[in-house]
């Protein structure tokens, strides 16, 4: 299947401090594009792979499941590191949890996290039926664009395929387990009006990773899709200012540009 316009990765070659960029469950790049054109703008090299299973139809992600996403994301960490001299890596929703197991697995290969509207969990009665609902029933109603803003909307499927949220349930409950492995800093955004992912799990991570070093800020303008909303030019320069704090060659002239 053609992927969705819109929908399509986002590479930039920059200089020689690299961000690696997760979307969401059941989302696309399209979420978090005008982030990695705001990053890639001010000079740092950034990757926003399509996870496996994204960005087409919901038949295609049926077939995956976390390892598949999180291979992805895995292999282009890589890329990004040997191609970089400090990576960062971001995540929305679930591509939080995604970053964090890549902080968690990769160590001192990771310079810095950051993560909007982080989940940790599947929550609800629901969670608990998956494994059996998931051979009765193919879907449930989807979960994309939760968005203050009226004229912004996320690039998602409008289905969510519960062989697919099962395995999203058991990640879950694996990066919780690896959480006190995340040693380095760590940025969290998150939004008081989430409809998708409750405050619970920002609260969970926060309490769990091994970080000493950690910002929370709220997005009190914003849903969960926070990179297409009301607050998405300070999630912008929020996560640059951090980026720029712990590589301080970010934003100098020349190296930043690669020069």
């Amino acid at each position: 299947m053609p992927v969705l316009p819109g929908a399509e990765p986002f590479r930039h070659e920059g200089g020689e401090v690299g961000v690696l960029l997760c979307h969401g469950f059941t989302g696309s790049p399209q979420s978090l594009r005008p982030w990695a054109e705001y990053l890639s703008g001010h000079g740092l090299t950034v990757s926003l792979p399509l996870l496996p299973g994204h960005g087409t139809r919901w038949q295609d992600m049926q077939v995956t499941g976390w390892q598949d996403w999180y291979a992805e994301v895995d292999r282009e960490l890589r890329v990004l590191g040997e191609r970089c001299a400090q990576v960062f890596v971001a995540g929305l929703s679930m591509g939080g949890a995604l970053a964090l197991r890549l902080a968690a697995k990769h160590g001192d290969a990771v310079s810095g996290v950051v993560v909007v509207n982080p989940a940790n969990k599947v929550h609800g009665l629901s969670a608990y039926a998956l494994p059996v609902a998931r051979h009765l029933v193919r879907t449930t109603k989807g979960i994309a664009s939760d968005i203050a803003r009226e004229d912004s909307a996320e690039l998602g499927y409008d289905r969510v395929p519960l062989h697919s949220a099962h395995s999203l349930r058991t990640f879950f409950r694996l990066v919780d387990g690896e959480l006190p492995q995340v040693t380095q800093p760590l940025l969290l955004l998150r939004s008081p009006q989430d409809h998708v992912v409750p405050p619970a799990d920002s609260a969970r991570i926060l309490g769990r990773v091994s970080s000493v070093d950690v910002t929370e800020i709220l997005l009190e303008q914003s849903y969960h899709v926070a990179t297409l909303d009301h607050d998405a030019d300070r999630i912008f320069e929020e996560s640059l200012a951090f980026i720029g704090r712990i590589a301080p060659s970010v934003g100098k002239e020349g190296t930043a540009a690669g020069g």
